[in-house]
């Protein structure tokens, strides 16, 4: 393992380590993140910022050309046809720097997710009873 890797503490440590326009970006994602899942909880996974409700919703993380979003595969099989203009893998999303964040498709697919995990969670209880 890199002895130089950096272990981020919380997402306010995480954002700290970027410039501030890379900043700007991931505060305004992250405040999208918050109010379509409210009830969501804020973590390091993976070394990148990730919301949690009834497990991972998504995570986010910026590198030198772009901001990768990972709603798990769910998520991207969802908005498929909304996700066509940016590169797009199993999990991932990559929107590109220079360009406006889709922060509106970015607060549908966190609010899909999370009911997504909340249904997960409760065909679990109900298989436990």
């Amino acid at each position: 393992m890199d002895g130089n890797k950096t272990t981020y503490e919380s997402i306010d440590h995480y954002i700290s380590t970027f410039p501030p326009d890379i900043q700007e970006i991931l505060e305004s994602i992250r405040q999208v993140i918050r109010e379509a899942a409210p009830e969501a909880t804020e973590k390091i996974s993976y070394q990148m910022p990730t919301f949690e409700q009834h497990g991972n919703v998504v995570h986010f993380a910026a590198f030198k050309h772009h901001i990768g979003f990972y709603p798990a595969p769910s998520g991207i099989v969802a908005f498929e046809q909304e996700l066509a203009p940016y590169i797009a893998g199993k999990g991932t999303i990559q929107f590109p720097l220079g360009q406006p964040m889709p922060m509106e498709l970015i607060a549908k697919i966190v609010k899909f997710r999370v009911a997504e995990n909340i249904a997960k969670a409760e065909r679990k209880m109900k298989k436990k009873k």
